[in-house]
Formats: structure tokens, C-alpha cells, sequence
């Protein structure tokens, strides 16, 4: 009965959020993994890096998503001038009481999104960082906290573009998925194309409030997952550190395997796919989705490997080749 009562609860609040698909969907044409994925995020409290060339309708799929749940958004394009302060804030003077008080800056938002992060510095992707792993800032001598929820949203041009600062390996585990996103086919190219052309905006509904997005978030909570699958999760990561206690030769191709994040980002994604798919319980095909979002962007790989063009995630197929799917 307790079970009825779970799978009933799941289906009913996952129907508030394929509602929010569609909506986003009347502007957005085609990315549906892109839109899923970033429900994830939202739905988990984990931050996306979204990797792309311009015009792939990134910043559009997040201003979208923001209005649909009816979120405070703000978006920050950095530029290799960016200061700390542009992001946080900083202490300002008042003259006519000759004392300080605190302008906040735009990470005080419920989504952000750092339209192309890797153009900006060190010291501004640290700030960021900080942030989304504190979940608050310090201004001058005062400690803020961020809004509930908050989420990072951030966009990188692909490395091999000039005037981009490559994101640290260990700034870059602190998002939890890496989506790699491509060229629409013909026929949704040709969709943009007549939904667009002489439109200057789509009008989006709010169909879900962040209450439900709270919710949302104790409910993929309580999703069971089978110890089976709890296992299959730690092997695969243990597979990127020790390859050959797995029978693979890769250990000439891993500088480093995955951190410990990607163990606990394979439980909450696969939650989350559960959850949007109407379910109390998870597969094994939710961890082998949500596998490469989570582990692309964690597994490190040699100079030989660049060498002889072997990705990251050649390296995770053949390690979810190998291991046996319970």
C-alpha cells in the first residue's frame, strides 16, 4: 500500500515537470536531452557545464527553464576583464552616512548562467566555484547565503577555440553533469527556422512553482535503488582508478579516474531519471544514461592518450562495456 502510495505521489509530481518539457519545448526546438539534463540540475541541486558552439540555443534553454518555474534569472557573460566583484559584489561607500553597505552582484539569482566561463580568469571562475560549493559568499566581513534553490548553468566554447582559460580539473568536478552539446538536425533546423522567423519572443507559462521544485527534491529522496545497482555504481567508478582489477588495459590512457562526486552523481541522477520517467525505483539503464554526463568531465587522460586521440568517454564505454549490468 506504502508502495502505491509512493509510485501515485512520483506520477502525479512527475507530471508537473513533463508539463515544464513542453512548455520549454514551445520555444526551445529539439535539444530534449539538453532540456532534460537540465531539469536534473535543478531537480538535484547540481550544477551543469553545458560545452557547445554559439548559437546551439544554450542561454535561450535557460532563460526558458527559469521562466517556466517562475525563478529569478540572471546571466553573466565573462570576458577576460570579468572581476571577482562583478560577480558577488562588493562594499560600497555612502557619503551621507560615511559608512559601507553591500551591493550584492547578480549571483544572488535562483538560476545563473555563466555564459561562457572559460573566457574569464582564475579568480573569477574561483569565486563562482566557491559559491556553488558553498552555497554563499563573503562581501567584505558579511557572509551571505544564496538563494534556495540555486544553479549554476555554465557555458564553455570547446577548448581548442582561442582566448579561453581552461577550467581547472578540480573546479570542473564540482559540476555534476558535463553535457556536450551538437548541430540540430535538417528537420529541426528547418522547425527554428518557421517557429522564429519574424517572432521576437515566445510568451512562457509558468507551470511549476520552486515549491514543487523543494518537493521534487525530497521525493527523489525517498527513490529506492537496489544494492545490486548501488555496487554497479562504485564499479564503474573504481574501474576509471583501477582498470585492471576489472580486466582492462587502460591504465596508460587514465592520468586520473573519476573523484568520489561521480559515485554520489550516479545516485542522484539516476534518482532523478527515475522520478521524471514516473517511477519509484531505478534501472540500470537510468545509470548507464546519466553515466557519461557525470563521468566525462572526471576521468583525466594522458598525454598518450591524446596522443593516440582516445577520449574520456571511450574510455567510460569500454569500462560500461566490460562490467556486467546486474
Amino acid at each position: 500500500m506504502v508502495h502505491d502510495d509512493s509510485m501515485e505521489r512520483i506520477r502525479e509530481e512527475g507530471r508537473t515537470f513533463r508539463l515544464l518539457v513542453d512548455e520549454i519545448g514551445r520555444a526551445i526546438v529539439g535539444q530534449e536531452y539538453m532540456v532534460e539534463r537540465l531539469l536534473v540540475g535543478l531537480l538535484t541541486g547540481g550544477h551543469v557545464l553545458i560545452e557547445g558552439v554559439p548559437g546551439l540555443a544554450k542561454t535561450l534553454a535557460a532563460n526558458t527553464l527559469a521562466r517556466a518555474v517562475n525563478a529569478r534569472f540572471q546571466r553573466i557573460q565573462f570576458t577576460p576583464d570579468l572581476l571577482p566583484a562583478d560577480l558577488v559584489g562588493t562594499m560600497v561607500y555612502d557619503p551621507k552616512t560615511s559608512d559601507f553597505f553591500t551591493r550584492k552582484g547578480p549571483i544572488f539569482t535562483h538560476l545563473l548562467l555563466a555564459d561562457e566561463i572559460n573566457r574569464a580568469p582564475a579568480k573569477v571562475q574561483s569565486a563562482l566555484l566557491e559559491a556553488m560549493q558553498e552555497k554563499q559568499v563573503t562581501i567584505g566581513t558579511g557572509t551571505h547565503r544564496l538563494e534556495d534553490p540555486f544553479l549554476v548553468l555554465a557555458t564553455q566554447n570547446p577548448i581548442e577555440q582561442e582566448g579561453t582559460y581552461a577550467l581547472p580539473e578540480a573546479q570542473v568536478d564540482r559540476f555534476m553533469l558535463k553535457l556536450r552539446i551538437t548541430y540540430p538536425t535538417r528537420e529541426e533546423e528547418r522547425r527554428i527556422m518557421d517557429r522564429w522567423a519574424g517572432v521576437d519572443a515566445i510568451e512562457i507559462r509558468p507551470v511549476a512553482e520552486l515549491d514543487a521544485i523543494r518537493r521534487a527534491r525530497e521525493t527523489i529522496r525517498s527513490i529506492r535503488i537496489d544494492e545490486n545497482l548501488k555496487e554497479y555504481m562504485v564499479d564503474i567508478v573504481h574501474a576509471t582508478r583501477d582498470p585492471e582489477a576489472y580486466g582492462l588495459d587502460l591504465k596508460d590512457f587514465i592520468a586520473y579516474g573519476a573523484s568520489p562526486r561521480a559515485t554520489l552523481y550516479l545516485n542522484t541522477g539516476s534518482r532523478a531519471l527515475a522520478f521524471l520517467d514516473g517511477r519509484d525505483y531505478v534501472t540500470a539503464d537510468d545509470v548507464k544514461e546519466i553515466c557519461p554526463d557525470v563521468l566525462r568531465h572526471r576521468i583525466i587522460v594522458t598525454y598518450e592518450a591524446e596522443a593516440k586521440e582516445v577520449t574520456s568517454e571511450e574510455i567510460l564505454r569500454k569500462v560500461l562495456d566490460r562490467l556486467e549490468v546486474p
